[in-house]
């Protein structure tokens, strides 16, 4: 190392790349940590609505108007929706990468799932939160 130049001498790595993120790296967390609490949000639901609740036979307006009624369901089902939506949402993005051949094909479907996505998280809010009981 003695005889090389100032110019020849090894630059230390870059620890941010220029124009990149690490928006695959996040995406493939959430993915993880996503999928390991709609387990546990999934299963809760079943069980509940399942066994402790008396079956599906059972859900009717009432039962749901009876349920959102609390804010813990509305939280419970609202967490639920979002997760499962941008879950899913996630896995088809990476789908969509993988398979579209071409650029354009791959944005326009890229567009569709978004504005689906945004569309659904968007008016299953809406059903939670201004949800009346007292429709006639």
């Amino acid at each position: 190392m003695a005889n090389q130049s100032p110019n020849t001498a090894l630059q230390a790595p870059k620890l941010q790349r220029a124009g990149r993120t690490n928006y695959e790296l996040y995406s493939w967390l959430f993915m993880r940590i996503s999928g390991i609490i709609l387990v546990f949000l999934v299963l809760g639901h079943l069980f509940i609505m399942n066994i402790l609740d008396g079956g599906v036979q059972r859900i009717n307006f009432a039962f749901v108007a009876g349920r959102w009624a609390s804010p813990f369901w509305q939280v419970w089902d609202l967490v639920q929706l979002w997760l499962a939506m941008l879950h899913g949402g996630n896995g088809l993005r990476t789908i969509i990468n993988d398979y579209a051949e071409s650029a354009r094909t791959r944005k326009i479907l890229q567009v569709l799932l978004a504005v689906t996505v945004v569309f659904i998280v968007l008016l299953g809010t809406l059903v939670i939160f201004t949800f009346d009981p007292n429709i006639k």
